[in-house]
């Protein structure tokens, strides 16, 4: 299949933010999992039958194979997620994690959650120092400290049984053949393994694989043989899902992690461990807003719930009268961002684990109490306090976060029934861990669990304990019209920003009425309740001046979303690709 036009690779010096993973433990001003890339000009793709939008042309050409053959979106998305395990493998692969959104033509949402286990000798101190200090982001990589057991696999085999057409084997076909002639190295991977070398290089695994027996990181389209990766594949083609909780692939899990902890008294995976994994079919979460439902994933995911509350804040204001262009309108886009990430903090967690106060952080007057303490003309001083939603159960939770950086991926995909697929898939960091097993990368998912386990006397939300999913801030959404057909999905990868990514772009087709392309495009401004992050291109520059005088602590830097997006009218499906990263839109 032909490869896009080759784009000239920005270079970017990184040292700063090395410093700082090695130097900085919990609490922290959250960089950007991978080195931004420069942007590339992107146009809408329009198609009238069926589309993938994912972050990799090969990935994207996968998914549109499936539905070519008949299949469902759901098998569109499984062969899309095993390509990009092999040609993002920064970012996503087997040995990670996923949220999956599925909206039918008849209004139905099914929701299916992948994320990652912490194993049954995880204790609270998990990324504690013998003094009760947290551990720098970077010390808890090599000893496998940080390696939950993984759930995509599980989370992919649970929906296509539910919602496949195709047989399983096949859709590992795209994948293996890729594997098999040897992966090509797209500007992305070159970007992350060139910028990172200092601290990715480390690791001997990448050392063996990604920077080719120690020769350094491979050039621009080099291909990358897979020998190990294509053997797990077929395994997992031929033997499904058992292959890698209970057959040979978890027994070479468990043994890359012991090897990893050796003597270092880091917990180990056992293979009760993977064993005992389960994908869990949750509920959605859903609210109104104008005359749309919209959809995201429940907790464990922090993502859906902050997206709905932030459009719940912003309901009572007439955007689309402001516009785009109005510093007025991203004021109260970004004050309500503030005061959903202070609740994110508090009360988000694994709901098997924890009560979480879903209800309550949704309900409309609880809401509209918070929306109230926002000044319409001045940014708010300092870190806005969490709320106190109501139906709220048991002790309450000390404010605190981790690192939650993880290197992820996105996509979105639509059927020839109408079926809608949105997914969010994730490693954690850039390359996860830094270990392979299978031939594949082992995520590092439990360092999204906040590393101090109680803070001033309380106990934390998100404190690591064993078979615990940690917190995410992944936003796979959906969005139904007022007869209940899905007409929007939409996500990114981006840590905690994806949150404020995922907003921002529903808001500029929602309420301003562009196209997935067009929303897309925009200048990317967010606010973590800290300072206001104002992406670092001319486009924006007078929304950062107007948003300064305004009282926000305005940063300006380069920005590392990654939203694919697809939208369907009356007449055609539209679709568009973050310009930041390689992924492409594909239909028919």
């Amino acid at each position: 299949m032909p490869f896009l036009p080759r784009p000239v690779l920005r270079r970017r010096t990184l040292s700063g933010v090395f410093a700082l993973f090695l130097a900085v433990p919990a609490a922290w001003s959250q960089p950007a999992p991978e080195p931004a890339s420069a942007a590339r000009t992107r146009e809408l793709v329009t198609a009238s039958r069926h589309m993938v939008v994912a972050a990799n042309p090969l990935a994207a050409q996968a998914g549109l194979d499936m539905l070519r053959r008949g299949g469902s979106a759901v098998d569109a998305a499984i062969a899309t997620q095993l390509v990009l395990g092999l040609v993002e493998p920064q970012s996503s692969g087997l040995g990670g994690g996923a949220f999956m959104l599925l909206a039918e033509p008849g209004g139905r949402l099914t929701t299916y959650d992948g994320r990652e286990v912490a194993g049954s000798a995880v204790t609270p101190d998990l990324f504690l120092r013998p003094d009760g200090q947290p551990m720098p982001f970077l010390e808890t990589l090599p000893q496998g400290r940080a390696v939950g057991v993984p759930g995509v696999v599980a989370m992919m085999a649970r929906a296509h049984a539910a919602h496949g057409k195709l047989p399983w084997a096949t859709l590992f076909g795209p994948a293996i053949a890729l594997a098999d002639e040897g992966v090509p190295v797209w500007p992305r991977m070159v970007g992350v393994l060139t910028d990172w070398e200092r601290m990715l290089g480390r690791s001997p695994d990448l050392r063996r694989v990604y920077y080719r027996d120690g020769a350094g990181p491979p050039a621009l389209w080099e291909r990358l043989s897979m020998p190990e990766q294509a053997q797990s594949l077929r395994l997992l083609a031929v033997a499904g899902p058992d292959a890698f909780y209970r057959g040979p692939i978890a027994r070479a899990i468990v043994q890359r992690v012991a090897d990893a902890a050796g003597d270092s008294g880091a917990p180990v995976l056992t293979l009760a461990d993977m064993a005992g994994y389960r994908s869990v079919e949750r509920e959605g979460v859903c609210a109104p807003y104008r005359t749309w439902k919209v959809c995201g994933m429940g907790p464990p995911s922090a993502g859906g719930v902050a997206v709905l509350q932030i459009l719940g804040m912003l309901s009572g204001h007439d955007l689309k009268a402001m516009g785009k262009d109005s510093p007025q309108a991203w004021h109260l886009l970004l004050e309500a961002s503030r005061r959903a990430h202070a609740d994110r903090e508090s009360f988000i967690a694994d709901p098997d684990h924890v009560p979480v106060p879903t209800r309550g952080l949704l309900d409309a007057g609880y809401l509209a109490d918070r929306a109230a303490g926002i000044d319409p003309a001045r940014a708010a001083a300092g870190k806005v306090a969490p709320g106190d939603p109501p139906f709220r159960t048991g002790a309450r939770f000390a404010p605190a976060d981790g690192p939650d950086i993880p290197s992820t991926t996105h996509f979105s995909i639509v059927d020839n029934a109408g079926m809608v697929v949105s997914m969010t898939s994730s490693v954690e960091f850039a390359f996860g861990s830094g270990l392979l097993a299978g031939g594949f990368v082992l995520n590092n998912q439990l360092t999204d669990f906040t590393f101090v386990p109680t803070q001033d006397g309380r106990p934390v939300a998100n404190a690591p304990a064993a078979g615990k999913r940690p917190r995410s801030s992944m936003a796979p959404m959906i969005v139904f019209d007022a007869g209940g057909r899905p007409v929007l999905a939409v996500g990114s990868p981006g840590g905690t920003a994806i949150i404020g990514y995922v907003v921002q772009a529903l808001v500029a087709m929602l309420d301003w009425d562009m196209d997935p392309q067009a929303a897309i495009n925009l200048p990317i401004l967010l606010n973590r309740n800290g300072p206001t992050l104002v992406e670092s291109t001319p486009a924006a520059d007078a929304l950062a001046a107007a948003l300064t005088e305004r009282g926000h602590a305005v940063k300006r830097e380069a920005i590392n979303s990654g939203l694919h997006a697809l939208r369907l009218t009356p007449t055609t499906i539209q679709a568009g690709a973050d310009p930041r990263r390689d992924g492409q839109a594909m239909g028919d």
